[in-house]
């Protein structure tokens, strides 16, 4: 039974999904496209939909609503550059040197980001989900948390799982992200793991003093020995469980 423990509108209401302008510099452009250079350049609103910019040299251009989804800026020069407001997504950006980019309400949703630079970026006002190989330096503790619920609810279990690992490698007392990992892998019906990280959960919020991530980590433990035993009946008791747990995650979330 896949619980849904967010609501889209609670964790984006600070995010702003891209709409490129219509407007662009066609002479830069058209300059990207030929020689993929293109420091400095005024980009803003162009269209690049699947471009081959791979390896291309866009320091400190403007890129601010630009199209960019599904091109391949794999190892390109990003440092500075303006993203705001851009389309993102699906983009290849692995190798990518982004330092000090701007990727406020970008749409980063299934973008490629292993061995991406990220160093002084934000990527908390950005649209990240499904994006693949966030590194560690470019989230706190809280932000990847946030990002495996927000996994979580788009079904993704195995990459709320991913952010949840995150979370606790940046925060290996975050009580709440092991107890969401063990949601999430009770979802892919992993018992044995579930089991543990609620244990673990439950052990860190008592030591914490957090009496009710205590006990809702306890109920959860029960519930899935309850699942366990059909002939009991326990299946509405098992949910009205796993509600509490998602109530007390969104908790977490600053």
């Amino acid at each position: 039974m896949k619980l849904k423990i967010l609501a889209f509108a609670t964790l984006l209401a600070t995010t702003n999904i891209a709409v490129p302008a219509l407007a662009e510099n066609i002479e830069h452009t058209r300059q990207l496209l030929s020689t993929k250079q293109c420091q400095q350049c005024d980009l803003s609103g162009a269209g690049l939909v699947l471009a081959d910019l791979s390896g291309a040299q866009l320091s400190g251009a403007d890129l601010s609503r630009a199209n960019l989804a599904r091109a391949n800026l794999r190892g390109a020069n990003l440092k500075g550059a303006n993203l705001s407001g851009a389309s993102l997504f699906g983009v290849n950006l692995i190798g990518a040197d982004l330092t000090g980019a701007n990727l406020t309400g970008a749409d980063m949703r299934e973008s490629y980001l292993q061995n991406a630079n990220l160093t002084s970026t934000q990527l908390s006002s950005a649209y990240v989900q499904g994006a693949i190989g966030i590194p560690q330096s470019a989230g706190t503790a809280e932000e990847f948390y946030k990002w495996a619920l927000l996994e979580d609810q788009a079904g993704n279990d195995l990459g709320a799982i991913d952010h949840y690992n995150m979370a606790l490698s940046i925060n290996p007392k975050f009580a709440a992200a092991y107890l969401g990992r063990g949601m999430a892998f009770y979802q892919l019906r992993d018992e044995a793991k579930a089991t543990q990280d609620a244990k673990m959960a439950s052990q860190l919020f008592l030591a914490q003093g957090d009496t009710s991530g205590y006990q809702t980590s306890q109920n959860f433990l029960k519930g899935i020995e309850l699942a366990n035993q059909p002939h009991k009946n326990g299946g509405s008791s098992f949910l009205g469980i796993l509600q509490s747990i998602g109530s007390l995650l969104l908790q977490f979330i600053k």
